[in-house]
């Protein structure tokens, strides 16, 4: 879509223009820190809460740090997915940079669940499943405070190059060139 200008003649009073983002339906919607914490608890506790019987499950067959590490895998392909598209608005699949990014804070969690059950079981070897989960999800809750950060401040936090000046997507240099590059901004003239 190409730019809109306004249709007064240019003169010294609307010689400037500041680009206003138009809402089209390819412009993903950024949500801000406390939507996206709601919408990460919300698909990454999902999947949380669904890998806590997966882990359990798989140890009947295998070492628990095993059982822990394939459903860590599954679940950080997965959430990653969901992440991209839903939780942090890139409105996007994620790429390799992403998955690679979330599969290091995703091996921060492995390992702070696989700690804290292996410290249960070995202060109380007979603790059972039940309280098994209990620690498991309360390990994996305060890993994903973490995951949340990492994903929200490093990898999902796209930046675009403007003449060697690194900006996030929410800041857009000023000016008329900037105008006739982004096709979903208009020109809106600022009184001086």
């Amino acid at each position: 879509m190409p730019p809109t200008f306004s249709s007064k003649p240019v003169t010294a009073r609307t010689a400037s223009f500041v680009p206003v983002t138009r809402r089209t339906p390819d412009t993903p919607d950024t949500p801000g820190p406390l939507a996206s914490f709601v919408r990460f608890v919300a698909c990454g506790g999902g999947v949380g809460l669904a890998s806590g019987p997966a882990v359990t499950l798989l140890a009947l067959s295998m070492p628990w740090v095993v059982a822990n590490a394939l459903v860590t895998v599954a679940t950080t392909l997965l959430c990653t997915e969901l992440h991209a598209r839903f939780t942090f608005g890139t409105g996007r699949r994620a790429g390799w940079r992403q998955h690679w990014q979330s599969a290091g804070s995703a091996i921060a969690a492995y390992a702070l669940t696989s700690a804290a059950v292996l410290v249960l079981h070995t202060v109380r070897p007979s603790s059972g499943v039940m309280w098994e989960q209990v620690v498991y999800l309360s390990a994996s809750g305060l890993a994903g405070i973490g995951r949340f950060a990492v994903l929200r401040l490093w990898v999902f936090a796209e930046r675009k190059r403007t003449g060697g000046a690194v900006l996030r997507h929410h800041e857009r240099p000023v000016g008329p060139e900037t105008q006739l590059r982004n096709a979903h901004t208009m020109a809106v003239p600022v009184p001086s």
